[in-house]
């Protein structure tokens, strides 16, 4: 994503001489390294019986442009989750300058079989070149009521159109996202990049992208959120 002149977004044995005594030690430690390979299988289930499957879905704000792989969104978003004790797999799906239009296109491969959870964050490109906003409405509402008819809970994280773009534009394009949310009763976050925007250290020198200590911010913002849509997948998987 890239908008010039508009800063405002959201934007890791011992060697055995005697041949014959070293021949006789390899099947007992092949039957223990067995023995042990079997105790993790019956341990793991327990200690990671089920995780809840999410799929960070969307444009280069959760790729992680400009930053590490582990300093990107969902990387950070798992290791903070963790922290609290959730159990979860949070996958990278996004891609750098994708707009609704192309997320749409890629939705199904995407957003794996065994999903349990989306959290979507798409529309700053569309808003950057301008795309006409029912379009974006449109494209937006057709990956909710796919992802939902798959049984699919989901997060929406909403976006801001740039504010020179004119007041009718950014009335009708900030307003897509809380309607859809209204509509398909969704968990929403008004602003994806809430409290990063214009602070230095929190964003690169594009003004749009946050760096790691803005990934924390986003992170701790949306966390309350994140845990409300996993609590819908437990009562989901209850039922």
């Amino acid at each position: 994503m890239r908008y010039i002149g508009f800063r405002f977004f959201y934007a890791d044995q011992r060697s055995v001489k005697n041949g014959a005594r070293s021949r006789r030690r390899k099947p007992f430690l092949a039957s223990l390294a067995i023995s042990c390979a079997a105790g993790w299988l019956l341990l793991a289930p327990q200690a990671k019986a089920d995780p809840v499957r999410i799929v960070a879905f969307g444009d280069s704000l959760t790729a992680g442009y400009g930053v590490a792989p582990q300093d990107a969104f969902p990387s950070k978003l798992a290791a903070a989750l963790r922290t609290k004790g959730y159990d979860v797999a949070i996958a990278n799906a996004g891609v750098s300058g994708d707009t609704t239009s192309a997320a749409l296109a890629r939705l199904d491969w995407s957003v794996p079989a065994d999903t349990q959870a989306v959290i979507l964050e798409f529309g700053a490109n569309d808003a950057f070149r301008g795309v006409i906003p029912s379009i974006v409405s449109q494209n937006l509402d057709e990956i909710i009521r796919r992802l939902k008819a798959r049984g699919i809970e989901v997060l929406l994280a909403g976006m801001y159109a740039p504010r020179n773009l004119g007041a009718d534009y950014v009335a009708a394009f900030d307003g897509i996202y809380p309607a859809l949310a209204k509509k398909y009763g969704l968990i929403f976050v008004p602003f994806f990049l809430k409290g990063i925007f214009g602070v230095d250290g929190l964003v690169q020198a594009d003004g749009l992208h946050p760096t790691a200590a803005g990934v924390d911010t986003v992170v701790k913002t949306i966390l309350p959120s994140v845990e409300a849509l996993i609590q819908r997948v437990r009562t989901r998987k209850a039922s």
